[in-house]
């Protein structure tokens, strides 16, 4: 999760560059950025202004690089921008990945209710990122059970070790790589990873469906906080003028 403070102001100009005027108070929804990028930059600007506005309600900011640290008040204050930020105690939410981990996560906290402001429903928003987010970590999961993929792993294996001695536990990169091709480790894994990943992601459109219905309500209601920003700040310069 993203809270890049340096995203925030580049993100939201981002729709302005994409011909919408602000000549008028008058409130427009613009359109969306046109690449992936750019669409992500725009979450992540939105989300941190959710953020900074929860926690000034909360009497609190997000601290600055450069701004000075008093360091006898900083443990209390750290312990509450935390437990505003990420929420407090026992994670409410967790999702056990195919690979064996789990991911948990708050319900409370000031990063939980941004995500249930953009994506309408933090719950189902948090269960499908991290499915989604891990599709590739599952396809190389089930790689690593596949017979021919052991057994080059195997090959690979003996061909790094020295003849007299046990395997190295970091070999040396050019070595790695010689008997990652020597073994068909590499022309394997070239194979397999893509072959699995298509077929992992099949096996879960439906999440991947959601997911992407998520993120569009998330980029409309980004892009409608910076219509309100844009509407905002052309109010304020119209009354400092007058």
């Amino acid at each position: 999760m993203r809270l890049l403070r340096a995203f925030a102001a580049a993100a939201l100009a981002v729709l302005a560059l994409t011909g919408c005027s602000t000549a008028t108070a008058q409130r427009a929804v613009p359109p969306l950025p046109r690449t992936e990028r750019d669409r992500d930059d725009l979450i992540d600007a939105a989300q941190q202004v959710l953020v900074d506005r929860c926690l000034a309600r909360q009497g609190l900011t997000l601290p600055s690089a450069s701004a000075p640290q008093d360091h006898s008040a900083a443990a209390p204050q750290d312990r509450r921008l935390q437990g505003a930020l990420f929420g407090r105690g026992h994670p409410e939410l967790s999702v056990t990945l195919a690979t064996g981990y789990t991911v948990t996560a708050h319900t409370d906290g000031c990063l939980a209710a941004a995500e249930r402001d953009l994506y309408g429903d933090q719950r189902l928003w948090f269960r499908t990122r991290v499915v989604v987010n891990n599709l590739r970590a599952e396809a190389q999961q089930r790689m690593k059970r596949d017979p021919d993929y052991r057994a080059a792993t195997a090959r690979w294996t003996r061909c790094v070790t020295p003849a007299h001695g046990a395997r190295p536990g970091r070999p040396d990169p050019a070595v790695s790589t010689r008997c990652a091709r020597e073994s068909g480790l590499t022309r394997l894994r070239a194979r397999l990873e893509p072959a699995l990943l298509a077929r992992v992601r099949a096996e879960r459109h439906g999440q991947l469906t959601t997911y992407r219905q998520l993120r569009t309500r998330a980029l409309r209601r980004a892009a409608d906080l910076y219509a309100e920003r844009t509407v905002q700040v052309t109010l304020k310069k119209g009354s400092d003028s007058s």
